[in-house]
């Protein structure tokens, strides 16, 4: 075997025997003749590396990190992009995102963290639980916040004319509260039916209705005004009649009556005194057929309307003059029964 050698082994035997005897160079090795020394390019190249090094850099590591460095590294940026992530969410989110990683790593059910809402209130359910149909003094002591929310959702309520639910007209019951904004600008309860399930506006008729109810156990009484249409009226008085408000002329002032009674008594005793004095006139120059004649005269006259000696007899009978508040209550005697 030793003695067969092909062409190509020679040929590489050669090339052993040029490089390890030195017979080639290169300026871009490392090693000099025999391997033993440096050349010159690797000088020049340790020294330029040296210039352009600064004080304050570090050198180069020439060994590999261990792996606990790379983890610990790896670690603090995970850690870093945690707390990023963290802070960019709510309060609601973050909540959520620890009960999900509890549940993840410990196991149980999401079900088991979803808080009661059997207990949850709105301010509709506070305001009913609280609300009254009449708020007098002792109700106002000892006002919690729930108390002064339904105070002020009552104050807010018109309380001139009532709502009525007459449902239950047979068995002698019913409903009423008070209206709202939206029903005083539509009319209804004074221009329209006051039964919630009713919208006529012909032959309204206002009642009176002493409301008797029962309220967080105590029985309490309220005078209470209705306007219903014929058919509603019939079933408000189907077991009893009620009170019907009718329209009274109010009264004048009291100044205004002094004043137009003090002008009749003046104007009538200076009519008395002048008729005294033409008695004693005609009595004495006239005689019964003269006054027989002036009694037919005076009737023709007073038929005929007031002649010019009435002008002379005294001043003219004053006629009263209606204040300006007198024609608004006049006006709005049938809108406000």
């Amino acid at each position: 075997m030793q003695t067969q050698m092909s062409g190509v082994d020679k040929t590489v035997l050669d090339l052993v025997k040029v490089h390890g005897g030195g017979g080639y160079d290169s300026d871009f090795s490392d090693d000099d003749e025999g391997g033993g020394g440096q050349s010159k390019y690797g000088e020049n190249r340790e020294g330029k590396d040296e210039l352009l090094q600064k004080p304050f850099q570090k050198g180069k590591h020439t060994k590999v990190a261990h792996k606990n460095v790379a983890a610990h590294e790896w670690d603090r940026e995970e850690a870093r992009n945690r707390r990023q992530h963290l802070i960019s969410m709510n309060a609601f989110e973050r909540h959520k995102k620890f009960v999900s990683d509890y549940i993840l790593y410990y196991g149980g059910k999401f079900e088991d963290f979803r808080r009661s809402m059997s207990k949850d209130k709105t301010d509709l359910d506070v305001v009913r639980e609280n609300h009254r149909f009449l708020w007098r003094e002792e109700d106002e002591e000892d006002m919690t916040w729930e108390k002064e929310l339904a105070k002020k959702y009552y104050d807010k309520l018109f309380k001139e004319y009532c709502i009525a639910d007459l449902s239950r007209y047979k068995e002698n019951k019913f409903g009423f509260r008070w209206r709202i904004e939206n029903e005083v600008i539509s009319g209804k309860g004074q221009f329209h039916c006051g039964n919630k399930r009713c919208e006529n506006k012909e032959g309204l008729k206002s009642w009176e209705v002493n409301f008797a109810y029962v309220e967080r156990g105590e029985k309490r009484n309220a005078l209470v005004k209705l306007r219903l249409c014929p058919e509603c009226s019939f079933k408000l008085n189907y077991h009893h009649k009620r009170k019907e408000v009718t329209v009274k002329k109010r009264r004048r002032s009291k100044e205004n009556m002094d004043k137009s009674v003090l002008k009749k008594s003046k104007s009538s005793r200076k009519q008395k005194h002048k008729h005294k004095k033409r008695r004693k006139e005609y009595s004495s120059s006239s005689s019964e057929e003269t006054q027989d004649s002036d009694k037919d005269a005076k009737s023709e006259e007073e038929e005929e309307g007031p002649s010019e000696s009435d002008h002379w007899r005294g001043p003219a009978p004053t006629v009263e003059e209606k204040s300006r508040e007198e024609v608004f209550d006049e006006y709005f005697e049938d809108m406000f029964l």
